[in-house]
């Protein structure tokens, strides 16, 4: 759990800001001549794009996700389809939104820093009754980025929550968020003069060279309205009726660096080198419409002390992508000296064509935790899911394709607990979780060999863990460490000898993570984790080369925050390490371009000073070292992205 209290010492305002406290989670960039549009990560070596979820709702849609209205951000690692449904190989994530409750409590942040860094919050909860709250959580910001020239991220949203009869049997959260985007997006430089790029023989390129257009944008809508009802029905019983919209729109026009074998043209002097360009455009819907109504109660039956969760869940998920027509005419970009006012062929209006998927998933669940005695404890959960997807393409000509999946999915999940002391517990579980063919983009394929076909079996995934957690000097500090190892099943892979497409391919990841959280002392905390894994592929196979690594899985990551207060005053320091990265994992090994991402570490600190008992001013200070370091490469090895240079932000917090 990444609380809003870390959140706030680090300055991070982007979910993928966040996930830099926890190890094991790995940001990504993108294909060839294009770049991911939104939160990009993955954990333990599977996806997560998929697998994000607010307030335990699945989210939906390409956006880069704000911190401003979140109260915290929850890991959970493992395979988790008990718990929330397809998908979900290696774990997922929830993000708690803030809510209305009893008391006045109000405050307000303003920042600036390097890159012309401009951010506001408000954070204001006003109780109306004895019962009754209200709250606002609004965020402004226009801000650069650091190292890059042009590019921008600006927008605001707006966080609305009202809550009824709090402290009584029967209470009603109504809340909303709406966010809009205005960015100018990022495709990042040529991989030219890095260690490994073989292509082109030359220097690196600036750091800053922005080798976009002026008029690419990134516009996202995103609106999403929940009621949530809750009841107490006495001894220990309680029940829950939550109902989502969400809707998100993506509007993007990127222009990206195509740096393959023939991306670059090097001839004549260096200073008339170039680059290949190409546009690339997002025009995407996404729309969700949710209800779950589950109970949770607590009886004694069978000498068995149970805590029972039980539950159903209608979901209703759509995604669109429309058609423009195409951008010709892109300008290739001086290597070393981009233009960014070139001129560039826009895309056209929409076509007609649209790429659109639909998933509609019924789903019940059960989860118990039975007490046998003081020291042991057995948990397990069922989830059933009847699952269907529809595909339906229609091309500007009015060519239209339509295919359809429906099944039923089962995922359980079944522990142990045992503690031999109070303050410490010991536990075993073995967890499943299922996709089915298209769950990831809401695609299917009538292509035999595609993992989209809806004629194949659904991928399974089965973890198996063993680890301890422990409370510490008072219960202050919480430590855990868990071996583990995940398995993916049934990929689609080639028969090396008959040349046929079957489903025998695995992934498998195994590792050890190691966590601390809490308070060394009472003004001394601490936030601190490792994560060391094995990943490999298992019977996969091309027609031509067997694929035997798991891309960008490094083997080695480790974060820790920790922070300490003198008086008035609070010391933060961080640092963030992640090992080597591969991008080619082929037995053949690496051809051409960048094979890799170094490992990298990086430091961060920060200074807070309580000005008066309503005033906070903190200074953060990003890369404190300077290092130069790979944050992500594209798939194709040609193109990457840096990580920011030293940077700072002042901020200033204000309690009213």
């Amino acid at each position: 759990i990444i609380k809003k209290e870390v959140l706030e010492e680090q300055g991070a305002v982007t979910l993928m800001e966040a996930l830099r406290n926890t190890p094991g989670i790995t940001m990504q960039m993108g294909e060839n001549g294009n770049t991911s549009a939104g939160d990009t990560f993955q954990l333990r070596g599977f996806s997560l794009q998929q697998s994000t979820f607010v307030d335990g709702i699945r989210d939906l849609g390409a956006v880069t996700r704000d911190t401003f209205n979140l109260e915290q951000v929850e890991i959970v690692k493992g395979a988790a389809g008990a718990e929330t449904g397809r998908g979900a190989a290696s774990g997922f994530i929830n993000l708690i939104s803030k809510q209305a409750h009893l008391g006045d409590e109000s405050s307000a942040s303003g920042t600036i820093g390097t890159a012309n860094r401009k951010r506001a919050t408000v954070d204001l909860n006003k109780q109306l009754s004895e019962t009754s709250a209200f709250r606002l959580n609004a965020m402004a910001q226009d801000s650069g980025v650091d190292g890059r020239d042009y590019v921008n991220n600006k927008g605001y949203g707006l966080g609305l929550s009202y809550a009824a009869g709090l402290n009584t049997p029967t209470r009603v959260f109504l809340y909303s968020q709406h966010l809009r985007q205005n960015n100018v997006p990022d495709g990042g430089i040529p991989g030219i003069g890095y260690e490994g790029y073989t292509s082109v023989t030359g220097p690196k390129v600036r750091r800053e060279n922005f080798y976009g257009s002026v008029n690419d944008r990134e516009k996202v809508d995103a609106d999403m309205f929940t009621v949530k009802v809750e009841h107490d029905l006495g001894e220990g019983t309680t029940v829950r009726n939550i109902t989502r919209y969400g809707k998100t729109h993506m509007d993007r026009t990127l222009t990206g660096v195509n740096t393959g074998a023939t991306g670059i043209t090097a001839t004549g002097p260096q200073s008339a080198w170039t680059v290949n360009r190409s546009r690339q455009l997002v025009d995407q819907d996404n729309t969700i419409l949710a209800n779950q109504t589950s109970v949770n109660t607590r009886f004694n039956a069978g000498g068995m002390q149970h805590s029972l969760a039980a539950g159903v869940e209608l979901l209703h998920e759509k995604q669109n992508n429309f058609d423009h027509s195409t951008a010709t005419g892109t300008v290739a970009a001086n290597l070393y000296n981009p233009n960014p006012f070139d001129p560039m062929a826009n895309f056209g209006p929409r076509t007609g064509g649209i790429t659109s998927g639909t998933t509609n998933t019924i789903s019940a669940y059960v989860f118990d935790d039975a007490k046998l005695n003081e020291r042991w404890s057995i948990n397990g959960g069922l989830r059933a899911d009847v699952y269907k997807l529809s595909t339906n393409n229609v091309t500007a000509a009015g060519v239209r394709t339509a295919l359809e999946d429906t099944r039923s999915l089962m995922s359980a999940s079944i522990g142990s607990v045992y503690k031999p002391a109070e303050n410490g517990s010991l536990y075993a579980s073995i967890a499943t979780s299922a996709t089915p063919p298209g769950a990831n983009n809401f695609q299917l394929s009538a292509t035999a060999n595609n993992q989209a076909n809806a004629a194949l079996d659904p991928q399974q995934t089965n973890t198996v863990e063993l680890g301890t957690k422990w409370e510490l000097m008072d219960k202050r500090l919480n430590v855990a460490a868990a071996v583990f190892r995940t398995t993916n099943d049934k990929q689609v892979t080639v028969d090396p000898i008959t040349n046929a497409s079957v489903q025998e391919g695995k992934t498998q990841v195994q590792g050890v993570e190691l966590s601390v959280v809490g308070q060394i002392t009472r003004l001394w905390q601490i936030t601190a984790g490792l994560a060391k894994t094995s990943t490999k592929q298992i019977n996969q196979q091309t027609a031509t080369v067997a694929t035997t690594g798991v891309r960008w899985s490094p083997d080695l990551t480790a974060t820790v925050w920790t922070s300490y207060q003198l008086d008035k005053l609070t010391l933060g320091f961080g640092t963030r390490y992640t090992s080597e990265a591969k991008r080619f994992v082929n037995a053949t090994g690496a051809q051409g371009n960048l094979p890799n991402v170094p490992a990298f570490w990086v430091a961060d600190a920060m200074v807070g000073y309580q000005l008066t008992d309503k005033v906070n001013l903190r200074l953060n200070v990003y890369n404190l070292f300077d290092k130069e370091y790979l944050m992500a490469v594209n798939n194709g090895g040609g193109r990457l992205a840096l990580g920011a240079p030293r940077s700072a932000a002042l901020t200033a917090n204000v309690k009213f």
